[in-house]
């Protein structure tokens, strides 16, 4: 393998998990949905059958 290959392998690699770990961040810095179709969450709000009216807290 000659060095012009090592460096595009390097680039490639660095791209892919530069890519991943920005998104990790971003997702971290930014978890809920303020917007679009995806704004109702379906499983707030519900009442497990068995405990009652209180609804269900998720720790996130």
């Amino acid at each position: 393998m000659n060095v012009s290959a090592i460096v595009m392998m390097i680039i490639a690699i660095g791209i892919v998990w530069g890519g991943l770990v920005a998104a990790i961040l971003f997702l971290r810095a930014r978890p809920t949905v303020t917007d679009g179709p995806w704004v109702d969450d379906p499983d707030d709000g519900y009442v497990d059958p068995g405990h009652g009216e209180e609804p269900l807290r998720r720790d996130t």
